[in-house]
């Protein structure tokens, strides 16, 4: 991207991430996900980083949002209250250590703190000779709201502090810890899930609005003008925070300060040496996250050494020395890059996004689905939109809403084909519905058996790629031909049912192991009517290339051994028409290398010999069996004739050894065989 498209996105997002904060933090009501806005602040935030010329004060990177509301008196903080820069994953925590490193090089070296990131309010109490005297809404960080008697209604917030453990001992209070004249302590205010589900069910039994998540209830209920409404709301809240010098020299000393003066923090919370230590602890609550009686969405990373985060300073909104380390959104924003159209089984066409590669849910995305026509102009999508993308039931992305303000004028409606992108035939709208069809009962897409086949174990052998997850890749718009399989990476299996990490990686790893194709497997995958393995392996010795196969006229293929007229026929045509030759293209451009048949004949002993297996050989698999005769000049068939001159059987042999016997044909066990092949 270059300046000018970076100034006019930078431009975009801030105006529409102004718009939802200030939805979400004031008037407690939102239009998209806590998730999708906080892939679009990631967006601003990351583009900022890379064009820092076009940062300016007002960035929502540069301050916190929120505006105390009128209702209420305001109070000054002592400190301003900062909010957090937010990473998605390893990597960004890895280039935050990075950044903050340049500035204090070995910053990390005393380690983290890691803390729940709980999805609630965020407050600041103020104590003077042990009693609570005020507590305050974050606001705009500056000033917030004074909301003291609400807050006394959280039987979590001591009204009065006592000691719970005073020989805890820090510098400065050799004795012992005391009760200083002024505290200051933050913490945040959230709502369980049962009281969620308590009070939705209340509200929408007398008529009232419906809470859209735990963190609009608390903020709601907080900012209540009757305490009462508050109290019944059942809040709790965690001290996460130590603003009162006692001598504290790691965050971890604040927690244990703030528990032997009576508050409540979270017997989660942590410390951890370094990077890997911080995932470990951020990958375990997300798997354990639903096991907890409140909502979170990541964890909080600090650095545990506070004479270091105070040195370390503040950018823009945020402290340099802390993060907030979101879990895998299950919404993300992303731009439509393209819309292309899938073939289904039956023939109808879908039209699939191509986005911009985004995480969701732990895995990567770059296609969802649009369903049909209908629902593309009911979500007013064009291409080049900027959208926000969910998952289905975590398993098929698809688009949720088109975010029309980040448009720049150069996105371009779609409009649905008029010949099937597979076979380029005419397609048909179904009559009265508003899905379109190939008619073209041929057509290599509905045909999907093709790529069946271009993977079973006879072809290419792609171990894990069945009919079930070639159907799943094809709904999906994965892939549309075999061509496609070599393109495919781990994560586009992740977004498939039944795939775990490893299994998605034992599969790719076996389709990329099958770039190398000797050209006879080559030829018999491609799955061209009439063609065998063994018509495979005549064709492949005689044209010694790809190449020469398909510039081969009708004439050279009626003069290959073994193959007829009606065989040539069908070859000939396969490599004429476009669309084949499209998926040959597509073959190379991925990589896949067609070895080139070289005579490696050892000896000329079994010249003009025919061979039939059956049954099962303990030393050598029916491939490896096959290719010995090859070498040595022998041909292998797949039925027993007058003109075979071995069947060669092993444990529990089929109807050919029958077949052998009646014709008189001469049956090799195993270990005769071997003899003959040595």
């Amino acid at each position: 991207m270059d300046k000018i498209k970076a100034k006019e996105r930078i431009e975009k997002l801030r105006k529409a991430i102004n718009h939802h904060r200030y939805l979400y933090h004031v008037l407690d009501r939102q239009e998209i996900s806590d998730e999708a806005l906080d892939t679009l602040k990631k967006e601003l935030f990351d583009l900022e980083q890379k064009f820092p010329e076009w940062i300016t004060p007002e960035s929502p990177t540069q301050r916190v949002a929120g505006k105390p509301l009128k209702q209420f008196k305001k109070i000054r903080h002592p400190e301003p209250m900062l909010s957090f820069n937010d990473a998605f994953d390893e990597n960004d925590m890895e280039e935050w250590e990075k950044r903050f490193e340049k500035v204090i090089p070995d910053a990390s070296r005393h380690g983290y703190y890691c803390e729940l990131k709980i999805d609630g309010l965020a407050i600041e109490l103020i104590y003077k000779n042990g009693r609570l005297d005020t507590g305050s809404t974050r606001g705009d960080g500056i000033i917030g709201e004074d909301v003291t008697q609400n807050l006394k209604t959280v039987d979590a917030i001591p009204l009065n502090l006592e000691l719970q453990n005073s020989k805890l001992v820090q510098p400065g209070y050799p004795g012992g810890l005391k009760i200083p004249e002024r505290l200051v302590v933050r913490g945040e205010v959230f709502i369980t899930k049962g009281d969620f589900k308590r009070i939705n069910k209340e509200q929408k039994k007398a008529g009232f609005k419906i809470y859209a998540n735990p963190r609009n209830l608390a903020a709601g209920s907080i900012r209540q003008l009757d305490p009462k409404v508050t109290a019944s709301r059942h809040l709790d809240s965690y001290a996460y925070s130590l603003i009162t010098n006692l001598g504290q020299k790691t965050h971890e000393d604040e927690h244990l300060i703030l528990k032997s003066l009576g508050f409540k923090t979270n017997p989660h919370n942590k410390s951890a040496q370094n990077i890997e230590g911080i995932n470990k602890f951020r990958n375990h609550w997300e798997k354990e996250r639903e096991k907890l009686n409140y909502e979170i969405d990541g964890v909080v990373v600090i650095l545990n050494h506070n004479n270091t985060l105070d040195r370390l300073g503040v950018v823009g909104k945020a402290p340099r020395g802390a993060i907030a380390y979101k879990f895998s959104p299950k919404e993300s924003e992303t731009v439509v890059e393209d819309i292309i159209v899938q073939v289904g089984r039956t023939g109808v066409l879908t039209p699939v996004a191509v986005l911009r590669p985004v995480r969701i849910g732990g895995t990567t995305v770059s296609r969802a689905t649009l369903h049909n026509l209908d629902e593309i102009k009911r979500l007013g999508l064009k291409i080049g939109d900027t959208v926000i993308v969910g998952r289905a039931g975590d398993v098929i992305p698809d688009v949720k809403k088109v975010l029309k303000e980040l448009r720049t004028g150069r996105e371009k409606e779609f409009h649905m084909l008029q010949k099937c992108p597979a076979c380029g035939e005419l397609v048909e709208q179904f009559a009265d519905q508003v899905a379109y069809r190939c008619v073209n009962r041929g057509c290599p897409a509905i045909k999907r058996k093709a790529i069946y086949h271009f993977a079973s174990r006879k072809a290419l052998n792609m171990a894990g790629i069945g009919p079930r997850i070639v159907d799943n890749l094809m709904t999906a718009g994965l892939i549309r031909d075999s061509a496609d399989l070599f393109n495919l990476k781990k994560e586009d299996l992740l977004n498939l049912e039944r795939f775990a990490e490893k299994s998605a990686e034992n599969v790719i790893n076996v389709i990329q192991s099958k770039k190398e194709v000797p050209l006879n497997k080559f030829i018999y995958s491609l799955g061209i009517d009439h063609v065998g393995e063994e018509t495979g392996f005549v064709l492949a010795k005689k044209f010694k290339k790809l190449e020469n196969l398909q510039r081969a006229t009708l004439n050279d293929l009626q003069s290959v051994s073994d193959v007829g007229p009606v065989v040539a026929q069908s070859i000939y045509n396969w490599f004429q028409k476009p669309y084949n030759k499209n998926i040959l293209s597509k073959f190379k451009k991925a990589g896949v290398h067609v070895i080139e048949e070289k005579a490696t004949k050892k000896s000329t002993k079994l010249t003009g010999k025919i061979f039939v297996l059956t049954g099962t050989l303990e030393t050598l698999g029916r491939d490896e069996a096959q290719d010995k005769i090859r070498e040595l000049g022998g041909d292998v068939s797949s039925s027993v004739s007058k003109n075979t001159d071995y069947v060669v059987t092993g444990s529990e042999p089929g109807s050919k050894y029958g077949e052998a016997q009646k014709l008189g044909v001469k049956i090799l066990d195993e270990k005769e065989f071997l003899n003959l092949i040595k």
